[in-house]
């Protein structure tokens, strides 16, 4: 099984960007499609975004899309998540997962019968106003 490691968190004014790292081991990334996801205080966990397994393909919320990318370079087994013009409203702890299955990451956050493989330990995004 694949372990993930969440980096590159921290405290950002509003309209800064902050990259998050994902980095695998145990298993090579390539098996695995991957997602971001995020944790405000007191809310549910939600979906960012998605990648395929080559990184080919990505999926992302309303709320992160033409803000935030999701890139991965299998090679260095990371997972990359991008993100520009935050907002006080982004604050979260963000967390990676993989998944063979792509859909799994998707739903899981929305249907209860579906789990993903495995969960970072999520880093903590802050953003001042």
């Amino acid at each position: 099984q694949v372990q993930l490691v969440e980096s590159g968190g921290g405290l950002v004014q509003a309209g800064g960007s902050l990259r998050l790292y994902c980095a695998a081991s145990g298993r090579t990334l390539s098996s695995y499609a991957m997602g971001w996801f995020r944790q405000a205080p007191g809310k549910e966990r939600e979906l960012t975004g998605v990648t395929t397994r080559s990184g080919s393909s990505t999926y992302y919320a309303d709320s992160a899309k033409g803000r935030f990318t999701i890139s991965r370079d299998n090679a260095k087994n990371t997972v990359y998540l991008q993100m520009n013009s935050l907002q006080p409203g982004d604050t979260a702890v963000y967390y990676c997962a993989a998944d063979p299955k792509v859909h799994n990451l998707v739903v899981v956050t929305t249907d209860k019968d579906v789990y993903v493989e495995v969960w970072g330990q999520g880093t903590l995004v802050t953003v001042s106003s």
